[in-house]
């Protein structure tokens, strides 16, 4: 039955052992007492919503704490063992595979390195499902137990009633492609498995937000620096995350041609590729036949030689020229969002690591207007080079939140809240 608000009783239900499930996992172990108030809800209610998640194996007792001058109180805490998830980074030089248990800890990964063809859909859609059954197999974990496969992706994803997500590629020659659905086909993995898929960019600022150096603040802009670069914005409007496609913001009228076929974007002077691009058009020499990792790799050497020879001067150049447009670049995040924090991650931007940020500030502050840029802080993110992974498993982890720890066949019948409502409400505090 339905009251006036709308909301029926397993509604009143489902969000209930949500509340619960969320602030156990993030705060937990707490008592049935602490409970209460880090809930709202009542001690009866914490008492029976308690009662049906350790029933149902999804939590668990974890010692106890002495009370003022009472019994002891039994602590709780979420059963890492009772769901696994998998997260999924299509990167620009592999395809990372992780799986997790409940609370997000790695049980086997498996990684596909992209060669020549390494956007061709079909390959894509071929590592993943290899991959997905690889980590499966190694860790023991019957696929039908998944919570869900989460899949961050470059580009913009669409979401649609009938092919699911749709992914719109435009650096990477995706048109269109409907990525869910192609997964689905011909799958080997029984219908019970969920794909959920989005930004690549999003996916890392969610778990930057939850996990990393976001955590506790309201407005943040998250950055993902790799072949190209993009970014995941924060705000109290947007506070799911929003990806922004950033790196295609212009940054020089009638520039140098951005790989998406636009003059002057960003990427086209900050995004690894171009950078080492850039390199060599300059006379630098990188490693013949090797990944752009490896050869950011060189180029650092080269830029900054540990053995204290002459550094190359076309390498040190084009880094210092980098370091402007990225600072010039993120100027403009401060000036449109106001953010409290700028956290930089991807591959690219891990490698260039701490001793490239002072630069990257330093020009941050001169292209930006004077308050904002005095109360945003430019770090690095914190979660390292799993963090895409990370943020997609969070995905199926959102979902099972707003379904109230229930899986989809044995979810109360009507439609569960999006999980994107979870992801809304950062829930760590």
């Amino acid at each position: 039955m339905a009251g006036r608000n709308g909301r029926t009783v397993r509604d009143l239900r489902r969000a209930n052992r949500t509340a619960v499930l969320q602030r156990l996992y993030f705060d937990g172990p707490l008592s049935r007492f602490e409970l209460g108030p880090a809930t709202g809800l009542s001690s009866g209610s914490v008492s029976n919503v308690v009662a049906d998640l350790v029933a149902d194996g999804l939590v668990e007792e974890a010692g106890s704490v002495d009370s003022d001058g009472g019994r002891p109180r039994t602590l709780l805490r979420v059963a890492s063992g009772s769901g696994h998830m998998i997260g999924v980074d299509v990167g620009e030089t592999r395809v990372r595979i992780e799986l997790f248990d409940l609370t997000l800890t790695e049980l086997a990964r498996a990684e596909r390195p992209l060669g020549q063809r390494r956007y061709d859909v079909d390959v894509i859609v071929g590592h993943i499902r290899d991959g997905v059954a690889e980590v499966t197999e190694t860790a023991g974990v019957d696929p039908e137990r998944l919570l869900g496969v989460g899949i961050g992706v470059p580009g913009i994803v669409e979401h649609t009633p009938d092919r699911g997500a749709v992914v719109h590629g435009q650096t990477i020659g995706w048109d269109a492609v409907p990525l869910e659905e192609l997964l689905r086909t011909g799958s080997r993995f029984p219908d019970t498995v969920r794909w959920f898929i989005d930004n690549g960019a999003r996916t890392l600022g969610q778990a930057e937000m939850w996990f990393g150096g976001g955590r506790g603040a309201r407005n943040a802009v998250v950055v993902l620096f790799g072949s190209g670069v993009g970014a995941c914005l924060v705000t109290p409007e947007v506070e799911h995350g929003r990806a922004v496609e950033w790196g295609h913001l212009t940054v020089r009228v009638r520039g140098r041609r951005c790989r998406c076929g636009a003059l002057g974007c960003l990427e086209a002077y900050a995004g690894a590729e171009s950078l080492l691009e850039r390199w060599r058009e300059e006379g630098g020499r990188p490693p013949a036949d090797t990944d752009e990792e490896t050869a950011l790799t060189a180029m650092l050497a080269a830029a900054y030689p540990a053995d204290g020879s002459t550094a190359d001067p076309a390498a040190l150049a084009v880094l210092e020229e980098t370091a402007e447009y990225l600072g010039a670049g993120l100027s403009d995040l401060i000036n449109l969002f106001q953010p409290e924090r700028i956290l930089i991650g991807g591959w690219a931007g891990l490698q260039l690591g701490a001793g490239f940020l002072p630069a990257v500030r330093r020009h941050a502050a001169a292209y930006a207007l004077r308050h904002p840029a005095e109360q945003v802080t430019i770090d690095l993110g914190r979660l390292g080079p799993d963090a895409v992974t990370v943020g997609a498993a969070i995905l199926p982890l959102a979902d099972f939140f707003a379904r109230g720890g229930r899986r989809p066949e044995t979810a109360p019948e009507g439609p569960a809240p999006a999980w994107r409502a979870v992801l809304e409400e950062r829930a760590p505090r």
